[in-house]
């Protein structure tokens, strides 16, 4: 039995035959152009970037380190190069509303130049503007509007002293209007002299100036009508000017824009604008005397309506846009209203809104980090309404929390952009069950698998991809055997003959440090030499806490036997994962057996120490028990298990299989060989279950065997579901070849204890009886005499007695 569970050598590594190659170095062959081993993916994210309809965003999943982003990116690219380049963004001032500023498209690469063109034009007309209302065209006609409606005033104010001087009264202007002043002769009424009158008298003078003062109030109305109808003249005669220079300007303008209604009906709006506001170009010659260079500044905060913002300019630019945004923050994601300080407060206009990703993006695809924006809530829900509702709003988030002076809020942006979240599975499953709007808007997951099946084809692209590397990083190429060795490192990576790992960022780790050994050799070249000598220093930067545990087994501090035999004790192995690196260890496992009720007591989960799997492991055993040992009577017994010198944590079921054995070999009292350490979970119908780590387990009791010393009778017996995930290091593989190591396989509790103990498991009779000489023979015997003794003790101790 033992022989026949013995793993053959062949399967204890899958060697990658250098042979298969026929080049003489990686430069040889085309680098990849191809996704390795993600055809769901792949189909998921073209699926995706193709359909049209609203609410196809696309998830990706998968573990870090499959390359997802940089594939993803890739895809994407290729898409992209096929699609219109989308247009330019402005944002330009609202004539009717400078607190709604609005997005205006433009051509692709206009951007810049009708920018350009508005800022030279309004350069230009600040110094035409008032050259030509300094001329003396302009001025004269000014001059004959004010000459005719001057002298029409003037004859208002004549007839007017005329009737005064009827009434013996008389009209003066003040500071506060015009006063009517009663007249004695050629002189105004004196105090004394006013109260020397009558009553009469006083009250008639008092009565003219009444009547009076409404022919000058009638007189002033008329006035100002003149004064009205001369401003409206002089500014329809400066409104006429304006138009004949704003004219051909905005003519040539337009001629570069024919095809852009946009652009056409913003120029209008602009050129209305100007008309109507002409002073803005003008000099303020009181101003500049009284507050010196202020009004500068003022008037070039006023042209600024007239100025262009650009939010987007897409010159040069090949397809449509593809932005990863790393930091996406809400200013960063949507864009931003920028303030400055000015004469004592903050002021803010359209030229301060910055565009953020999402407008960049605009026509294109927007790739973000699901796990970076759901750090920011206000991201997260406000990305999602701007996908629902296909508008960009581009906000104040200050003034939206209360937190800031009035701002603007501009027109919303139609927004056609495909968005590509990156993510793990944990956050997938989270937003699939709890946010209801998440499977409307994300309807595409692209799942990014860790393995491929290994094939020659798998295999012949993973050199392409090492060519690859070696090209876009500028490294040595690759012999063949430098190539089957990093082909091997695939396959343990993800502990499987039969598979190569698709984590490529670990696979270029190693690709990239072994073209550093290569070169500190002067080689032109890398070889397996070099692939190996990297991969053995990553491990020794990496293991010093491995080394000291290692440690404690050769000094004895922690107690391990590798020889001899012992009841109720077994070597069991765990693995200790340190960051990326992992390793195994042995672990001793008793068992004592004794009369009692008590079932099986899990010493670590008495004291807390132990994990949920592991618990529900060590309960699957009492089934086992009672499946195969209580047909005929109840178990009567207690049993204590513990992993001996264990002081932190445990969990997973990955030794239930060698606590089975520790309390089979208590109860049978045959010993087990202590050279052979198990690993194995188990089902209660006795079955061996695969289990993870299996390489790095036996790895690691092999290292402390070596260290204690090799006998040829030491070795490790796992599941033979795990003889496919075999990938063990060299030194292990030689040792059996050597004969001093072994690997057994086991597919049941019955042929391990029967590997362990050297003794037959046995087979129960038609009665379930099983034979006395057996393991399970003695365990029968065990339990039958721990019932009887209990029987016993419980009619000598019944009551009455």
């Amino acid at each position: 039995m033992t022989v026949q569970n013995e793993v053959n050598l062949s399967d204890l590594r899958c060697l990658c035959d250098p042979s298969m190659f026929n080049f003489e170095t990686t430069a040889d062959i085309e680098p990849l152009d191809q996704v390795i081993g993600q055809e769901r993916a792949v189909r998921a994210i073209t699926f995706g970037l193709e359909m049209k309809s609203a609410g196809y965003h696309i998830f990706v999943t998968g573990p870090e380190g499959t390359g997802k982003t940089t594939i993803v990116q890739e895809i994407i690219h290729k898409a992209a190069k096929a699609l219109p380049t989308p247009p330019d963004w402005c944002m330009v001032n609202n004539f009717k509303d400078e607190y709604r500023p609005r997005a205006l498209p433009v051509q692709p690469g206009h951007a810049a130049r009708f920018a350009k063109s508005l800022n030279r034009l309004v350069s230009d007309l600040k110094i035409r503007l008032p050259r030509e209302f300094q001329a003396d065209p302009f001025r004269e006609k000014v001059i004959e509007i004010q000459k005719k409606y001057g002298q029409q005033k003037k004859d208002h104010f004549d007839a007017l002293d005329r009737s005064a001087l009827e009434k013996h009264l008389k009209v003066e202007k003040t500071p506060s209007g015009y006063q009517t002043i009663a007249m004695k002769g050629e002189a105004p009424y004196t105090e004394e002299d006013f109260e020397n009158l009558s009553d009469q008298e006083r009250a008639g003078i008092e009565e003219t100036v009444q009547a009076f003062q409404e022919e000058v109030q009638a007189a002033m109305r008329e006035v100002n009508r003149l004064n009205h109808t001369q401003q409206k003249e002089i500014q329809q005669l400066a409104g006429e000017l304006t138009r004949f220079v704003l004219k051909n300007r905005f003519d040539l303008i337009r001629e570069n824009y024919q095809d852009q209604q946009g652009i056409l009906q913003f120029l209008d709006e602009l050129q209305e604008d100007m008309v109507d506001n002409v002073g803005l170009f003008l000099p303020r010659q009181q101003e500049t005397e009284t507050n010196g260079d202020a009004p500068a500044d003022v008037m070039e905060l006023s042209l600024n309506r007239y100025k262009v913002n650009v939010l987007e300019d897409r010159s040069g630019m090949e397809g449509a846009p593809v932005v990863f945004e790393p930091n996406p923050t809400y200013q960063n994601v949507f864009g931003r209203i920028e303030k400055k300080a000015f004469m004592g407060t903050l002021v803010t206009d359209f030229t301060m809104v910055q565009s953020g990703s999402l407008l960049k993006a605009n026509g294109g695809f927007l790739i973000l980090e699901v796990e970076s924006a759901l750090a920011h809530a206000q991201v997260w829900e406000s990305l999602k309404r701007a996908l629902q509702n296909k508008m960009l709003c581009i906000e104040d988030m200050a003034h939206d929390m209360g937190m800031g002076t009035a701002s603007l809020r501009p027109a919303p942006v139609d927004l056609d952009v495909k968005v590509i979240l990156l993510g793990g599975y944990e956050p997938f499953q989270i937003l699939q069950n709890y946010d209801p709007k998440f499977n409307k808007i994300f309807r595409v997951r692209a799942d990014f698998d860790y393995e491929v099946v290994r094939t020659d084809e798998t295999v012949r692209l993973y050199a392409q991809f090492i060519a690859r590397v070696c090209r876009d990083e500028s490294l040595l190429p690759f012999t063949p055997d430098g190539v089957a060795a990093v082909v091997e490192y695939g396959e343990k990576a993800i502990d499987s003959k039969n598979k190569l790992s698709l984590r490529f960022g670990s696979v270029t780790g190693v690709i990239k440090e072994a073209d550093y050994w290569a070169k500190k050799e002067n080689a032109d070249r890398v070889t397996a030499t070099h692939v190996v000598k990297a991969f053995t220093e990553y491990r020794f930067r990496y293991n010093l806490y491995e080394e000291k545990i290692h440690d404690n087994y050769v000094e004895d501090t922690i107690m391990i036997d590798v020889a001899g035999e012992e009841v109720g004790q077994v070597n069991a192995l765990a693995i200790y994962q340190m960051g990326e690196i992992a390793f195994g260890r042995p672990s001793r496992i008793t068992a004592e057996t004794f009369m009692g009720k008590s079932g099986i007591i899990n010493i670590e989960r008495e004291s807390k120490l132990s994990g949920k799997t592991h618990d529900k492991g060590v309960l699957i055993l009492s089934g086992y028990l009672g499946r195969t040992f209580a047909q005929r009577y109840p178990l009567s017994l207690s049993i204590s298990l513990t992993f001996e010198q264990s002081y932190s944590g445990i969990d997973g079921d990955s030794a239930s299989s060698t606590e089975l054995y520790a309390i089979l070999s208590s109860l049978s009292g045959a010993p087990i060989r202590q050279g052979i350490a198990v690993t194995g979970s188990v089902n209660q119908k006795g079955q061996v279950q695969a289990i993870g780590g299996v390489n790095q387990k036996i790895e690691g009791f092999f290292d402390v065997c070596r260290s204690k010393g090799l006998t040829g009778g030491q070795g490790v017996m796992i599941p033979s579901a795990n003889v496919k995930n075999l990938m063990l290091k060299k030194s292990v593989v030689e040792a059996v070849k050597q004969g001093q190591f072994k690997i057994w396989q086991v597919a049941t509790i019955e042929a391990g204890i029967e590997i362990l103990t050297g003794k037959t498991a046995g087979k129960p009779d038609a009665g379930g009886n099983y034979p006395p000489e057996t393991v399970y023979g003695r365990v029968q015997q065990k339990l039958e005499t721990y019932l009887k003794q209990s029987l016993k003790l419980k009619k000598e101790y019944a009551p009455g007695k």
